[in-house]
């Protein structure tokens, strides 16, 4: 029992520092997605080593101090998304539906056909602007019901797991449809009207993650999330980044693309948000992410029910303020950060 013990201390210490290391390949990244889990799991077995076994070898020490750091580490990681870490982006005080905006993104899973349950959610909620992902022709042509109420749209319906769908109430200009580094994997950017004189710049995204059976590394993926964040970090509007980016709210990929764009994020001091995987309680954590520049305040963030997809879909209002714009401060990168993230970009321009 106690060498299994030490074995499976040493596994799990791995498996928290392991992301620190600069690999790229999917089994180093693969460990950034349960840090919750792995949370959870060195803890029980922290317990179990004081509890049940005898302290009285320097080894036994060594695994009780690996598996204290391994504590500590998530904890750092993960603390700042739940209620006990001070909230990035404030709560708006006074709602007003002059200068706000309402978003719902899915990951809508091709092979799924229930499509009435997302048309029900929209329909209930009245987003001003919808993002699908995953979505082919049949997703296309089920999701033609609510064009009346959405007359600005982008396409892209594909069968590899990367179609995009995008519908909007509010006016659309400058609407693209790009393939920032690999064809089939595309992202939407354009602008919003949301005032007769107010635009929000929006961005729509789903890279490849990295995984044995989509990408073997995570580098497209991470130099484009970074590539979008050089981008932001140039506009001086109000600017909006959501979709499934495929990667951890708290991984080192989304913290630097979140210092390097400059926006906050409203789920830290809330909660994780998880969407993803829907069938599986105890192994959920959130893919789907919502970032925006620091002049928007929180009106509602919240995850939905369950369409049948392997993703929950995601929903959230913001609102305009000045006053949130003094109030909230933006991540900012340092001299470090732009070179690993110039780095990081040519990596994949490379690849």
């Amino acid at each position: 029992m106690e060498l299994i013990l030490i074995f499976w201390s040493l596994f799990l210490f791995l498996a928290a520092f392991i992301t620190l290391l600069p690999f790229d390949h999917w089994v180093v990244r693969i460990f950034d997605f349960p840090k919750v889990q792995l949370l959870v799991l060195s803890a029980i077995t922290l317990i179990l080593w004081v509890f049940i076994l005898k302290i009285d070898t320097p080894i036994d020490y060594f695994g009780i101090i690996a598996l204290c750091l391994s504590i500590i580490f998530h904890l750092y990681r993960v603390v700042p998304y739940s209620p006990f870490f001070p909230k990035e982006v404030v709560k708006c005080n006074v709602e007003t539906e002059s200068n706000g905006i309402s978003l719902l993104a899915s990951n809508v899973l091709t092979e799924n056909s229930n499509y009435q349950l997302l048309i029900d959610q929209i329909e209930e909620l009245q987003p001003n602007l919808v993002l699908t992902l995953e979505s082919d022709e049949r997703w296309e042509k089920a999701l033609s019901s609510i064009e009346k109420l959405y007359p600005h749209t982008a396409k892209v319906p594909q069968d590899n797991l990367y179609g995009m769908h995008f519908y909007s109430k509010l006016p659309v200009k400058n609407l693209e449809v790009r393939y920032l580094f690999k064809e089939g994997i595309p992202s939407i950017k354009c602008k919003v009207q949301i005032t007769n004189q107010q635009w929000v710049n929006v961005y729509g995204l789903h890279p490849k993650p990295p995984s044995p059976t989509e990408a073997p590394t995570s580098t497209y993926r991470d130099a484009e999330l970074l590539k979008v964040g050089k981008e932001v970090s140039k506009i001086a509007e109000p600017t909006i980044v959501f979709g499934d980016l495929n990667d951890v709210a708290w991984s080192k990929s989304t913290t630097l693309f979140r210092k390097i764009s400059g926006l906050v994020d409203p789920r830290i001091g809330r909660g994780r948000y998880c969407t993803f995987h829907a069938d599986y309680k105890l192994l959920r954590w959130p893919l789907d992410h919502l970032f925006h520049s620091k002049d928007f305040c929180l009106v509602n963030l919240k995850v939905l029910p369950s369409i049948g997809s392997d993703h929950f879909p995601i929903y959230a209002k913001l609102q305009l303020s000045s006053l949130a714009e003094q109030l909230q401060e933006a991540p900012k990168a340092d001299e470090d950060d732009e070179v690993l993230a110039e780095e990081k970009i040519e990596k994949a321009e490379c690849y």
